[in-house]
């Protein structure tokens, strides 16, 4: 009979804690949310690094100024692109692109997208 009794209070004690618990997380409704990481994707190019270059200057010299290209398309050579793009809790905060043309081996057209800032 008393191992019952302590069995019946652990339970009751078990079921309180598991109450509160549930109370405690519980937000509108919502139990619990799934962390999101922070995502980010492609080449972030700062304004020193977009600085350093310009049109004229080869395939290399770019390349060590700025990194090896997000996308270099097969079927368009002449064409380098970089990329950058930040996730935050799923949306996107932050996004740029800047395009690089060449002739043979030579920089000759630089185009850039503004950044994009979501603010949350």
């Amino acid at each position: 009979m008393r191992a019952f009794q302590i069995k019946a209070h652990t339970m009751r004690y078990a079921l309180i804690a598991l109450t509160l618990l549930l109370a405690a997380c519980s937000n509108g409704g919502i139990l619990l949310t799934p962390h999101k990481i922070e995502i980010r994707q492609g080449n972030f190019i700062t304004p020193e690094m977009r600085a350093r270059i310009s049109v004229g200057m080869t395939r290399l010299q770019i390349q060590s100024a700025l990194g090896t290209p997000m996308l270099s398309d097969p079927f368009h050579a002449n064409r380098w692109d970089y990329v950058y793009r930040l996730e935050q809790s799923g949306a996107v905060v932050e996004q740029s692109r800047l395009t690089l043309y060449f002739d043979d081996e030579t920089l000759t057209r630089i185009e850039e997208d503004p950044k994009v800032e979501s603010k949350q």
